[in-house]
């Protein structure tokens, strides 16, 4: 069993999707066979021991598709690969050489149609009076010039749509271009026969009526709408194009001391690269040597460039600003955050959202009810219309409303409502460093209405930094000068840098962080749950926690850090074996972003619950700061995944954001799961969305982009819907005999183009709201 997903060629519709969908899943070995119209892929899951690509390609080839069995989407390809089948090589080029060709025939078309609706109009305004009769040797030019020009019109530039009815004939498969075809050859035929046996017909029926402009006016419609709709689709996914122009193509690589550089597909595990300023870094990998800031916004979405050290993390497709550096390779091609993060959005933007079910359901059965429709239409205007107005006229009356029906019933922008929606929100989320798993994910985000979070890593950054700096040393000389902050920060970390605890980390890490220099230590040693002791320029110091300084009896009021204590900080204290020179507090830091993200939550309606396993007084002191509705502390996994379930049993809709390792089994109870990732594999892999840099002011932009594109989607839905409610009784004429209107053919095929460009567009116009 494997899954794949394909390109499809030759789709024109929602009802192609449709038909090739069916015939898939009647072949034996096919458990899965899921069509995007918007994508234009397929998404197979089959028994190779029983059907193959090939094979199944086949069997759509007779009605005008296949299957681009090339460049399978999988992770194991290389660059070149990888980017071919997203569709900036090969398949773009393919793109760009249709429309190209398309526009060569509305470039054709469009001067004919200009020349019949003016003649049409000069005709219809003549008839009331408002132009002059035409002469009679510009009427009878037109006359013979009207059919060659149809002629060319139906079978130059409406090829397709021919195709579409010869293939039902022959498969009994029905598709939009099924329905223009029938209806313009119905409409070239009539006035063909009346034009050759006029005279013949001339008792029997209006032989002055002909419909030559139809079939060019309409075909000319709908060849201008496809080109705009296929021009507009093009732009929907634009998104994956950035991503993947950021890959670099070649890399600097150090080999035997020498600096060669050499293509992307040669950089292997281990490999050093050297990075100057204003390159794209190539892979992933661990800087070695130098240092520099990294612009990580295409990845991030973040504006500022990230310092970057010996240690640090580079990932590729961020671009080197200012210094240089080197670094080893850890992962290259598809093992990149680069190939996964493309590899996310191009499968949640081919992936279909609940809401497309209706869409689908409809689209499915709306070509053979229309096909239905039109000739019960042409029956009843014969039957009915034949006593009121007389043969010739009902139809007269009775083609256009078969002609009308055929046109203006395309399911083309029912099936574009939701698909391109979903690719420009997921690609706008993708450049705001939100990754969205799949359309269904996107959909449930905009109903949420609590958010759960962890505390540590989501609301914190998630290690211990130093925050505060009690200094009791002021005024004393003991040795060494006088002590500064600084100067027992300096103390403090040279006595921890022996240390492996996470807390002396952290003392360490600050001194770093303020470019301190650390002190030389004589006589080091390590006292078990308590601290450590060591001698710096001839003086002994102890630093650790209160259990050390009361075993030394070092007079010290424990009421001064109680507060703090209390809040959930941890103190270090530094003495000498006289007294305490001053305590340190090291606490895992509120992000600044979160409080702003709890309002902007508040804002949208939403209640904030805090899951931690930590204290209930540093939980809530935590909560407080960041303006937290509800905290439940001191709890495991598993009491977290209870937790969403008591409030999911109160009918509330839960996503749950959380560092997407400890907190796996409550990410999957959600209903949303958001992991809060520095591009971890497990993060982006655990959860439905993942907000990259652990960054919880995305959320609340990951829950508007959710509003907003399920907001497009429904606008483009009832636009769909409206066009075919309306327009499908209009050209039947279910309203001529009360208001005397009956819709032209010209005029459906101008209403029917321009429903798939208006849903279109309308996704499109997505790009500009602001998160």
């Amino acid at each position: 069993m494997t899954t794949q997903t394909y390109r499809i060629k030759g789709m024109h519709c929602a009802s192609c999707a449709t038909i090739i969908e069916k015939t898939f899943k009647k072949v034996p070995g096919v458990h899965l066979a899921e069509v995007n119209y918007g994508t234009e892929k397929v998404k197979l899951n089959i028994d190779e021991t029983k059907t193959s690509p090939e094979n199944l390609s086949k069997k759509i080839e007779p009605l005008g598709y296949s299957l681009v069995t090339q460049n399978a989407e999988s992770m194991g390809m290389n660059e070149d690969e990888h980017a071919a089948h997203l569709g900036l090589n090969r398949s773009k080029k393919e793109k760009l050489a249709e429309l190209a060709e398309m526009k060569s025939k509305v470039i054709s078309a469009i001067p004919l149609a200009v020349f019949s609706i003016f003649v049409m109009v000069w005709e219809i305004g003549a008839k009331f009076n408002l132009f002059l009769e035409i002469p009679y040797f510009w009427e009878e030019f037109f006359h013979h010039l009207s059919p060659i020009m149809a002629a060319y019109m139906l079978f130059v530039v409406g090829r397709p749509y021919l195709l579409g009815f010869y293939r039902f004939l022959r498969y009994g498969k029905a598709n939009m271009d099924t329905l223009i075809g029938i209806g313009t050859l119905t409409a070239f035929l009539y006035s063909f026969t009346i034009t050759a046996f006029e005279e013949t017909l001339k008792p029997f029926i209006n032989v002055e009526q002909s419909y030559y402009e139809v079939t060019i006016i309409v075909i000319a419609f709908i060849s201008l709408g496809k080109y705009l709709e296929t021009r507009s689709k093009l732009k929907t996914g634009d998104a994956i194009e950035k991503l993947l122009n950021l890959q670099a193509k070649t890399a600097l690589v150090e080999r035997d001391g020498k600096e060669l550089e050499v293509p992307i597909g040669e950089v292997v595990h281990g490999d050093l690269i050297i990075v100057k300023p204003g390159s794209s870094i190539p892979v992933d990998g661990v800087i070695t040597e130098g240092a520099s800031f990294v612009d990580e916004s295409m990845i991030s979405g973040e504006p500022m460039p990230v310092s970057k050290k010996i240690g640090d993390s580079v990932v590729a497709g961020t671009i080197n600003t200012s210094g240089s550096f080197t670094f080893r390779v850890t992962k290259v091609g598809s093992e990149t955050l680069l190939a996964k993060i493309i590899k996310m959005v191009e499968d949640a933007q081919g992936s279909k959202a609940p809401i497309q079910a209706l869409a689908d359901k409809i689209s499915g059965v709306f070509v053979p009810i229309v096909l239905v429709l039109s000739f019960v239409s042409l029956g009843l205007w014969l039957l009915v219309g034949t006593g009121y107005l007389g043969f010739s006229q009902a139809l007269s009356f009775g083609l256009v409303s078969f002609v009308g029906i055929l046109v203006i019933a395309c399911p083309c922008a029912l099936g574009l409502a939701t698909p391109t929606a979903i690719i420009v929100g997921v690609g706008k989320g993708a450049r705001e460093g939100i990754l969205i798993k799949d359309a269904g994910t996107l959909e449930k985000l905009h109903k949420v209405n609590v958010v759960v979070v962890d505390k540590t890593g989501t609301l914190t950054y998630g290690k211990p930094e130093l925050v505060s700096i009690q200094n009791f040393s002021q005024g004393q000389t003991l040795g060494i000068l006088e002590r500064s902050d600084l100067e027992l920060v300096a103390i403090l970390a040279s006595l921890e840098n022996k240390s492996e605890h996470p807390i002396a980390h952290a003392i360490v890490s600050s001194a770093k962080g303020k470019n301190i220099n650390l002190f030389s230590v004589q006589t080091f040693e390590a006292i078990k749950g308590k601290g450590v002791k060591g001698t710096i320029l001839n003086v002994e110091y102890y630093a650790g926690n209160t259990k050390l300084i009361k075993d030394l009896n070092i007079p010290f009021y424990t009421t001064s850090i109680e507060k703090e204590t209390m809040e959930g900080k941890t103190p270090v204290i530094l003495a000498i074996r006289e007294r305490v020179l001053g305590v340190v507090m090291v606490a895992d830091a509120v992000k600044p972003e979160a409080i702003e993200a709890v309002k902007n939550l508040h804002k949208l309606g939403i209640k904030v619950v805090m899951l931690t396993g930590d204290n209930k007084n540093t939980a809530e002191f935590i909560a407080k700061q960041v303006g937290i509705d509800e905290v439940v502390a001191e709890v495991m996994p598993e009491d977290k995944l209870n937790k969403i379930k008591e409030l999911q049993a109160e009918g509330k809709i839960v996503a749950m954001a959380g560092d997407g390792v400890n907190d796996a089994p409550a990410l999957a109870g959600a209903d949303v799961g958001i992991a809060m990732a520095t591009g971890t594999d497990v993060a982006i892999e655990s959860a439905g969305i993942t907000l990259l840099h652990g960054d919880i002011s995305k959320l609340v932009k990951a829950i508007k982009l959710s509003k907003i594109t399920m907001t497009g989607i429904k606008q483009n839905l009832f636009w769909a819907f409206f066009y075919n409610v309306v327009g499908i009784p209009l050209a039947g004429g279910l309203f001529y005999p009360i208001f005397g209107i009956l819709l032209s053919p010209v005029f459906a095929g101008f209403a029917m183009a321009m429903s798939s460009v208006s849903v279109v567009g309308n996704s499109l116009r997505l790009k500009t709201k602001k998160l």
